[in-house]
């Protein structure tokens, strides 16, 4: 190769890296425009940045086959955090399909195709399904159950930690994150009917988390009131502390104790699912055989919607922006047409005959 053509070489290099860069700053700029917030625009494009880096390559240049290779070897994290960073690639890979497919082929003789293809897309229990809850008879019985067997439970105090989690994300709807992020200073026992408890909720379009009311309703105060007065305090450490957590991890709780620590720090959110995964087997019975925290709310918002509760209050419950998000949580709702219409009609000859 000529010096002439090494030069080129070097020229073609450098103008592929300057319009990767572009790209990227536009894109950034598209998220950013569409309400996301500046730590989700970062992340966003950070996984492209990690590939490309590792092969050093412009992401158009990337292959399905080095995808593979680095998320099995040196990129493989566990299965959620691939999972997350998988999906982000694709998203800026639609981004460039979308504005740049015909400039980079012009300019750089590259078709644009994302590396994520139908073999290693990720795929998880959400994924194009539609996620059908117990029945609310089959939840009942399963908290009964559960409850029956707490006093012969190895660690009483954790077993019931695990139960009463398990039934506040039902009777509540929060998510696993934000139900194990709870504070005991979190719950307001004099807002609302039964009292309510802050939640740092999920952001809407990438904004961030936002802070939201979450409700107990009187099962839930009953429940959390015996868990705060009779078990809490068996924990080692400080539930006076502001920042004691609702439900703190045992294990660490007694390390933390040996160092005179106050506070214990709070579980998470993969001990809950393994908690509920181990209960589902042991006292749920139906055509449901597993639990996992994000069916819990399903159930709740599908039963409360069951028996009566309007849309636009589900909606609230959930803490959903858009009443479309709430609707796809209720496509195994059951529904009477014909009681609806005779509930309306005679709700609407009461009105009138007030009005009269």
């Amino acid at each position: 190769m000529t010096l002439q053509s090494r030069a080129s070489a070097r020229r073609d290099v450098t103008d592929e890296i300057g319009f990767f860069h572009d790209t990227v700053a536009e894109y950034s700029w598209a998220r950013d425009v569409a309400g996301l917030a500046p730590g989700t625009l970062h992340r966003l494009v950070a996984p492209v940045l990690e590939v490309c880096q590792h092969f050093d390559c412009v992401p158009w240049r990337l292959t399905s086959r080095q995808l593979d290779h680095y998320f099995a070897g040196p990129g493989k994290r566990k299965h959620s955090t691939t999972r997350k960073k998988i999906v982000q690639i694709d998203s800026f890979f639609a981004f460039l399909e979308q504005r740049y497919r015909g400039e980079i082929a012009r300019r750089f003789g590259v078709t644009v195709e994302s590396p994520v293809d139908k073999f290693n897309r990720p795929h998880h229990r959400g994924d194009f399904a539609l996620r059908i809850p117990p029945s609310r008879r089959a939840m009942d019985e399963f908290f009964a159950a559960w409850r029956e067997e707490l006093p012969r439970a190895r660690k009483y105090p954790v077993a019931v930690r695990d139960y009463v989690m398990a039934k506040i994300a039902y009777i509540s709807g929060v998510r696993a994150n934000e139900l194990c992020a709870m504070k005991i200073l979190d719950v307001h026992w004099d807002l609302g009917q039964w009292g309510r408890f802050v939640v740092q909720g999920k952001g809407a379009r990438g904004s961030g988390p936002r802070e939201r009311e979450a409700f107990l309703f009187a099962e839930g105060r009953e429940l959390l009131s015996w868990y705060i007065e009779d078990i809490r305090g068996e924990f080692p450490d400080d539930p006076d502390h502001p920042a004691a957590p609702m439900w703190p991890s045992e294990r660490l709780a007694r390390q933390v104790a040996a160092l005179n620590v106050l506070v214990a720090p709070a579980v998470g959110a993969d001990v809950f699912r393994r908690s509920l995964r181990v209960a589902s087997e042991n006292y749920l019975s139906g055509p449901v055989q597993h639990l996992f925290p994000h069916l819990l709310r399903h159930a709740c918002a599908t039963h409360n919607y069951e028996a009566g509760m309007p849309l636009w209050d589900v909606q609230k419950l959930l803490g959903h922006d858009w009443a479309s998000t709430t609707v796809g949580y209720l496509a195994s709702a059951r529904s009477d047409p014909e009681l609806t219409m005779l509930n309306s009609t005679h709700r609407a000859v009461r009105r009138l005959s007030l009005e009269a």
